[in-house]
């Protein structure tokens, strides 16, 4: 039997050298890591020297598919090192889709998913005890509909959409997997990389697959051109079609499909699981405070949900506070090079390493720093009403202090901060005012232990009784 399995193994590692030969560099060798805590180190290297912290390390995905294609790399806004491309990307992002005057284009998209969401909860099958136990399912399918429909348009019918939320789930469930690394492994690790790397080839196929077609559709609609709708909304697929990018020859070209592909899975991933989790975290939060669900449910009431939390202090509160201890993204990634060593060792008094060098900084330990946050460790919205110590904090950083960046900091932080901040309004205020929210039977407490997947999500997915209320406004 061992000597099975040993064939085996090297049958499994020839085969990954196959994958490699000749075509890619392999993996760079482990650098030196920092993990930065501290807000005003964090500070310090993100905003007063950003340009010096602008790179992310290389993604293990594209560098394993570049190999594949003799080098060619299709990247996206996150993994893009940081310069005329990356700037022409971004730029577009920001003023075609994200642009805060474009953001009221969400109100009929959300409230048509909402209205789903609603329906889906009210008639959810319940456990024994009359919970709701799939309750991130349902709010991801809901909040996934309203970014795919902002991306594609009227494109995709809803067996589409599905097909493309099922795949990106998928998809961040392997990212979530990934370990840093190694130049040197054993032969398991090899092993279980080869089938990490299978796994992740199989779903970019699968996406090529759900995209390309409603890629070319727009395509063949740009050729025709016609009226916007009245809502004004222009998909980020067609901004995408109509975007021209550096080349490496001086001049401008278009994008390839692969590269959109990219970008779309992107969009459609961060665009939907950052909201998600923070929703299912909130309601947590909620559930586990009564008396925060009430302040927070008599506003609603006294509101209007459609203005997707304008004008609601506390509902912005809860949000924030809800950022504050679970950032979205576990840690803020970046690639230093050499020449900044000087930043580096000045700023946060570590050894000066020889070369290049990655940096994590700890977005839910600076969140939590008890130096700055009374009980950090408190779900306590007020904080950030009048006269609290979060008061006039925000969800992006100042150019003075960091003391929560729960969308990053510096020149790389979210795009998409203005559009999470307000479909998390706006479905945390409906699932509010619909629904109450308790406990699962038998238990006054929930497990809010963390687990830094992909995202900052719950280790135990919410389980609650939501009971849909006798007088709704």
């Amino acid at each position: 039997m061992d000597q099975l399995l040993l064939l085996l193994a090297l049958l499994l590692c020839g085969l990954l050298a196959v994958l490699r030969r000749g075509r890619a560099p392999p993996p760079p060798p482990s650098l030196v890591m920092h993990k930065i805590s501290d807000p005003a180190v964090a500070h310090s290297a993100l905003v007063e020297n950003a340009d010096a912290f602008s790179n992310r390390p290389p993604a293990r995905l594209h560098v394993a598919l570049a190999a594949r294609r003799r080098g060619q790399r299709n990247e996206n806004l996150n993994t893009l090192a940081h310069g005329p491309h990356w700037r022409a990307l971004r730029c577009n992002l920001t003023a075609e889709t994200l642009h805060p005057s474009r953001l009221a284009c969400l109100a009929p998209l959300q409230r048509e998913a909402v209205q789903g969401l609603i329906a889906a909860l009210s008639s959810a099958p319940r456990g024994s005890q009359e919970e709701v136990t799939e309750l991130h399912q349902h709010l991801y399918g809901a909040m996934f509909s309203v970014v795919a429909r902002l991306c594609f348009g009227d494109v995709v019918d809803e067996d589409h959409v599905r097909a493309m939320r099922q795949v990106i789930q998928r998809f961040q469930l392997a990212i979530g997997l990934v370990k840093p690394f190694s130049a040197t492994g054993s032969v398991m690790e090899k092993l279980e990389e080869w089938r990490w790397l299978r796994r992740l080839f199989a779903i970019d196929v699968r996406l090529k697959e759900l995209f390309l077609p409603p890629i070319e559709a727009w395509r063949r609609a740009v050729r025709s051109p016609r009226p916007r709708d009245d809502n004004g909304r222009r998909p980020y697929v067609e901004s995408l079609i109509d975007l021209r990018v550096p080349n490496e020859d001086g001049g401008r070209r278009a994008l390839r499909d692969e590269e959109m592909v990219r970008l779309i899975s992107e969009f459609l991933g961060a665009g939907t699981g950052t909201v998600v989790a923070s929703l299912e975290w909130a309601l947590a939060h909620l559930v586990d405070k009564p008396e925060v669900q009430e302040k927070l449910r008599g506003e609603v009431d006294d509101g209007v949900v459609s203005r997707a939390g304008a004008g609601m202090p506390y509902l912005h509160a809860v949000v924030l506070e809800t950022l504050r201890m679970h950032p979205p993204l576990p840690v803020i990634p970046r690639h230093v090079h050499a020449d900044a060593v000087g930043v580096l060792v000045g700023g946060m008094a570590v050894p000066p390493p020889a070369g290049d060098f990655y940096v994590n900084f700890s977005a839910g330990d600076i969140g939590r720093d008890n130096k700055i946050w009374k009980d950090p460790d408190q779900f306590l919205p007020e904080r950030f009403l009048a006269g609290g110590d979060g008061e006039g904090i925000g969800p992006v950083p100042g150019p003075k202090q960091i003391r929560m960046m729960p969308f990053g900091a510096g020149h790389r932080f979210c795009p998409g901060v203005g559009m999470a901040m307000v479909n998390m309004k706006c479905f945390l205020a409906a699932l509010v005012r619909e629904f109450e929210w308790a406990p699962p039977t038998g238990t006054n407490t929930l497990d809010l232990t963390e687990l830094d997947s992909f995202f900052k999500v719950m280790k135990k997915p919410l389980t609650a009784r939501v009971t849909r209320r006798t007088k709704s406004i």
